[in-house]
């Protein structure tokens, strides 16, 4: 009975192995990760939930993306990338320790709840909308179809919305040669506002003025920026928080 108890154990024990060397070794410890909140935080930057990677639950068994941010919106776990090769991404759960500071699982929480929230609107059709722009050109979803439409939701006083400039600008200027892609960006502020602001920190993107409801009511966000890739028939492909993550997504979707 006790050989077969030690044999019944090895098994576990190699079955466990095999499936975490199958994916590869955390690339972060994920107990010292969480000993402080400084040190999670700095980790923390670098997780792009909003990509497309293979979910893992704490057993190393895969599930789908939606079930991985509702246990991270709702449970005890922290996400921990995996190593692996190039672009390949896997993203893994990890229990939140018993001493760990309360800060880091309300972070993750929140992280989740977004994460999931954005990751249901992809597949969706974009909300209706007729626009006019900074120059008075008018966006309506009719006119916009056939395009792929990049869409920032930003506002004057979002100190992360502003430090990307310089990145999505460059973006556009990569695109330039692109006509079935447009940029667009929506902003809480009045036209007023917007003119001083920009000519100060310009921004490549046509602006759309006084879109703090729609983005409250039609979109519901609560973070920003906020970034938007609808498809070439005004679908959403993807919902983004920040240009690292909508670099790729936007190189992934121009090659489709």
């Amino acid at each position: 009975m006790h050989k077969l108890f030690i044999l019944i154990f090895s098994l576990f024990i190699f079955s466990v192995s095999s499936a975490q060397n199958k994916f590869g070794n955390p690339e972060v410890d994920p107990i010292q990760i969480q000993k402080t909140y400084e040190s999670w935080s700095l980790y923390n930057k670098k997780i792009m939930l909003s990509r497309d990677f293979t979910a893992l639950d704490s057993s190393s068994k895969e599930i789908t993306k939606e079930s991985f941010l509702d246990q991270l919106a709702n449970g005890n776990f922290i996400p921990i990338r995996l190593k692996s090769e190039g672009s390949i991404y896997y993203y893994k759960l990890f229990k939140i320790q018993p001493k760990t500071d309360s800060s880091i699982k309300a972070t993750i929480n929140q992280i989740g709840f977004d994460a999931y929230k954005n990751y249901k609107m992809e597949g969706t059709a974009f909300p209706l909308f007729s626009f006019k722009d900074l120059n008075g050109n008018l966006v309506t979803n009719e006119s916009m179809k056939g395009k792929i439409i990049v869409i920032k939701c930003w506002y004057i006083h979002c100190a992360p919305c502003i430090r990307e400039f310089p990145q999505v600008n460059k973006l556009v200027e990569e695109y330039k040669d692109r006509k079935d892609i447009m940029f667009l960006s929506l902003a809480e502020d009045s036209t007023e506002q917007l003119n001083a602001f920009l000519a100060r920190k310009p921004l490549s993107y046509a602006v759309i003025p006084d879109m703090k409801d729609y983005m409250n009511e039609a979109l519901q966000l609560n973070s920003f920026p906020t970034h938007f890739i609808l498809n070439k028939v005004g679908i959403i492909a993807k919902v983004l928080p920040n240009f690292e993550s909508l670099e790729g997504a936007l190189a992934k979707e121009s090659q489709l």
